[in-house]
């Protein structure tokens, strides 16, 4: 009886020991967060990780409004320059990973024609993520009027909330999407071929996307080391292996 009550003395004694920490994370790191979150616990195997995914825009206007996160990742450096220059944020925002943008179908085409393919006839709707919200839904903006054709195909663009939302609309209610490239290397897109249904879009037609990160204020302990594992070499393989370029 004395070693059953020790027993759950100790169990929930770990149990209040364990900590979660609550993370605004862009859209986009979605399809690396599970992998990134187990390597983390090799190590830290007490504390829970809670992402919570949207357009980074959204993300500020929940932390502005007092949303317990302790960590934002955005999609780009331009959201966390604001938190922290509003005073939310302990740290200045650090590039933690680059993205790039890819066109994707579930349909074939031929992506040797580039950004003119968009303006074939068979082409009728185009999803990007919303450009006012979401950093990568801006970057293909910028490259549409970079290549000349946003003036064409401006009235084929279908908005979605975010950028895991495009890739669901280039598969259900647009002919073809610009998504980031990380979503990709998802085992869940390996159906999908390169020179078929996706190719990247060249790099010279948008800004590099930096993505940047901070820790907010009111973070609790255990958050520091999830910021610092984010710059570790095991979580920049990671990133790499999901199509991200390292700063």
């Amino acid at each position: 009886m004395k070693r059953l009550f020790f027993t759950v003395i100790v169990f929930f004694g770990l149990a209040l020991q364990a900590e979660t920490i609550r993370l605004a994370v862009a859209a986009n790191v979605a399809f690396a967060m599970d992998e990134l979150i187990a390597e983390f616990n090799k190590t830290h195997p007490n504390v829970k990780i809670e992402p919570t995914f949207s357009s980074s825009g959204k993300l500020v206007a929940q932390i502005k409004n007092g949303a317990p996160y302790d960590i934002f990742m955005a999609a780009n450096m331009a959201f966390p320059k604001e938190i922290y220059d509003s005073g939310l944020a302990t740290t200045k925002p650090i590039i933690y990973a680059q993205g790039a943008l890819a066109f994707f179908s579930s349909k074939e085409f031929d992506f040797s024609k580039g950004m003119e393919l968009l303006t074939d006839p068979s082409i009728q709707k185009i999803a990007i993520a919303n450009p006012k919200t979401a950093p990568y839904g801006a970057a293909a903006v910028e490259a549409f009027k970079s290549a000349k054709i946003y003036e064409k195909i401006e009235n084929k663009l279908v908005f979605a909330e975010s950028i895991s939302q495009t890739v669901n609309f280039a598969t259900t209610a647009a002919d073809i999407g610009l998504i980031n490239a990380s979503a990709l290397y998802s085992s869940k897109m390996s159906e999908y071929k390169e020179g078929k249904n996706w190719a990247m879009v060249e790099d010279s037609l948008y800004e590099p996307i930096d993505q940047g990160v901070v820790l907010l204020k009111g973070a609790k302990k255990e958050a520091e080391s999830f910021y610092d594992f984010i710059f570790s070499n095991e979580a920049k393989k990671i990133m790499k292996e999901y199509g991200y370029l390292l700063p």
